[in-house]
């Protein structure tokens, strides 16, 4: 027996990418909507109740909508945009979360999947958390830069145009009003925001993800040892997950953006010096593989009970 896929929205960059992993996959069958019917709600009312599973890759509006439209009381959704990541009745799609969310995932109806900084942040910072290390009223700062591919279709047209890229590097959200800030802020376990200062590189995809850490001002004065083997504890054995050794990271001059190519992969690394009691934690992924389509499909294979890395690329 087939599991049936509707994607509503599966022709932006997330919905593509999506697609891509799922083809050729005989335990999945999609339902797809024919491009004149595309804006028909009654077509997509149709797709989306006949779907045992569905992925929204649509604007918060517009995915709002989509749940309104099914009716019946099985069809399971995986939202990809920011509307319901920190609404109630939504899991959160992070499986590596913390102990037992994955199976959490495994018996919900509706996921909502991470946004693509808040993977990276929360796999550095909420096994600190959870381990004592950092405390929940910590004053976090997170930074890095993305591929520009994360701003969609427009940016994309914006930094691929015919008059060339605007621009190498180019700081944003500087208003400190983030829309990842909330999920962020929730599932790292903290209580007051962290300081989010997001940029976006001349790149197409790819992500790197950094969070300093005063070590020796922190309750405890935790070490990188310390830091790192609440890390490498908390994603042991993962297939997608992984924690580079410390003597690695200390032989590691530099960590590209491409680090982990256009894979569904997550590598993190703890550089930092046990003289000056500093840490610079750094997460390495592809903004449109773990940071959004690998996600979904991670997510959807832990629904439908199929073994968790099948279509990855990893």
């Amino acid at each position: 027996m087939t599991t049936k896929i509707f994607i509503d929205g599966g022709h932006g960059t997330t919905g593509i990418e999506i697609a891509d992993r799922l083809a050729g996959r005989p335990e999945l069958s999609l339902i797809i909507v024919p491009e004149a019917q595309r804006r028909d709600a009654g077509a997509r009312r149709d797709a989306l109740n006949a779907a045992d599973i569905v992925i929204l890759c649509l604007p918060d509006d517009a995915a709002r909508e989509a749940v309104a439209l099914i009716d019946n009381g099985k069809t399971r959704v995986i939202d990809a945009s920011t509307a319901h990541r920190v609404a109630d009745g939504w899991t959160y799609g992070f499986p590596e979360l913390e102990p037992g969310h994955r199976e959490k995932l495994a018996n919900s109806r509706f996921v909502a999947n991470p946004g693509c900084w808040p993977t990276g942040f929360l796999a550095l910072v909420r096994p600190l958390t959870l381990a004592g290390l950092v405390p929940a009223d910590w004053p976090v700062t997170v930074s890095g830069a993305s591929g520009y591919s994360g701003g969609g279709k427009a940016m994309i047209a914006e930094y691929e145009g015919t008059d060339g890229a605007p621009t190498a590097f180019r700081a944003y959200g500087l208003g400190l009003g983030h829309k990842h800030v909330p999920e962020m802020t929730r599932y790292a376990g903290l209580s007051h925001p962290p300081l989010f200062a997001p940029a976006v590189a001349n790149a197409y995809r790819g992500m790197l993800v950094e969070v300093p850490l005063q070590l020796r001002a922190m309750p405890g004065a935790p070490t990188l040892t310390d830091v790192h083997a609440a890390l490498a504890a908390a994603y042991a054995g993962s297939p997608i997950v992984s924690v580079a050794a410390l003597e690695d990271s200390g032989a590691t001059g530099n960590v590209e953006i491409e680090h982990v190519g256009a894979t569904d992969r997550l590598q993190l690394f703890v550089f930092g010096s046990a003289t000056s009691g500093q840490a610079r934690l750094v997460a390495t992924l592809d903004n449109l593989g773990k940071g959004a389509a690998g996600a979904a499909v991670q997510n959807l294979n832990i629904l439908a009970g199929l073994p968790e890395t099948a279509g990855l690329r990893l």
